[in-house]
């Protein structure tokens, strides 16, 4: 059987190929592992890809054990993992604050934040994970930063509308590149699959409140059709409804419900999965062992027959509401 392996597999592969040390590695065979198709034809190769995470976990605990905790590790959580990055004092400490509950240190010097700082932005009836960052400059560029900002989702290069965008986003883009790192601003299934270290990613303009209109103009003509530019301001809200269906889009997954029969859906706590993801692949996240113990699924929503039987390969839609028979 064919193993008809995704774009997104060959990206995660191509990262393996080119990762420099062991958490690169660990990062690109686990992204393998979402990504596979799942089917008997590519069974070996997910036997294959779970051994060797698991001989890099546990070299990479023998590590963490002799050398203390990873400042640098941040876990991942909610729909997906957006990282902040930029030079110092460009609001990134900010822009967490007024938009997650996350306890990051705000302040009017540099270097305030020393670690990565997680924090969770509520998008409708799911969660957005933020990341908080530690400044870079042009001489320092962390080695555990870098694969902080490998391992995300999205990469969103943090400027300060107000301070000379153009030349602080010439230069983050500039030390991004020297690292193999490209950004793109397409939702994930749509990166470049022939483009080595492809990313999802945005340029933030902050403090737009204070900032001269004709700098954010500037910095959205020059990067026209190469990376698309968010303006907002953490002071006022300006924009951030717009960075949050931007970042949503960019994620691309879908929102699922699940219900028990006779019983209403459950609407405060949906699942979200890659856009493409069938109801197999929800039973999956459900419990590993679901799959096997279905017997058939119904399905509420938009273009469906309410209740309908489904097979457990039927591609699944945002919001739709799944109902598992065991």
């Amino acid at each position: 059987m064919p193993a008809n392996l995704t774009p997104d597999y060959e990206r995660a592969e191509e990262r393996l190929r080119q990762a420099a040390d062991d958490q690169e590695r660990l990062s690109a065979l686990r992204e393998m592992l979402a990504t596979i198709p799942k089917h008997k034809g590519t069974e070996k190769m997910q036997a294959d890809i779970k051994r060797r995470i698991s001989q890099l976990s546990k070299a990479a605990a023998k590590k963490v054990h002799a050398k203390g905790f990873d400042p640098f590790h941040v876990p991942r959580g909610g729909a997906g993992q957006v990282v902040l990055v930029g030079l110092p004092n460009v609001g990134k400490s900010m822009l967490v604050a007024a938009t997650t509950k996350a306890a990051v240190r705000v302040a009017d010097y540099p270097f305030a934040t020393a670690v990565p700082v997680p924090g969770m932005w509520k998008y409708h009836d799911v969660q957005i994970e933020l990341v908080d960052t530690p400044p870079v400059t042009p001489e320092n560029l962390p080695g555990g930063l870098l694969g902080t900002i490998r391992a995300a989702d999205i990469v969103c290069l943090v400027v300060d509308a107000a301070a000379d965008p153009l030349e602080q986003a010439e230069t983050m883009l500039g030390l991004l590149g020297g690292k193999g790192i490209t950004l793109f601003s397409v939702p994930r299934a749509q990166l470049p699959p022939d483009a080595a270290g492809a990313h999802c990613g945005i340029v933030i303009a902050t403090k737009v409140d204070i900032a001269p209109r004709e700098n954010v103009a500037a910095l959205a003509e020059l990067y026209r059709g190469k990376v698309d530019v968010c303006p907002v301001s953490s002071l006022s809200g300006e924009g951030l409804d717009v960075l949050a269906e931007r970042l949503w889009r960019m994620l691309a997954v879908i929102r699922v419900y699940t219900k028990q029969p006779g019983k209403p859906p459950d609407r405060d706590r949906p699942f979200t999965l890659p856009a493409g993801a069938t109801v197999e692949d929800l039973a999956r996240q459900i419990h590993r062992e679901l799959p096997e113990k279905m017997k058939f699924a119904r399905i509420w929503g938009d273009g469906r027959f309410a209740g309908q039987q489904i097979h457990r390969t039927e591609p699944l839609h945002d919001k739709d509401i799944v109902e598992i028979h065991e």
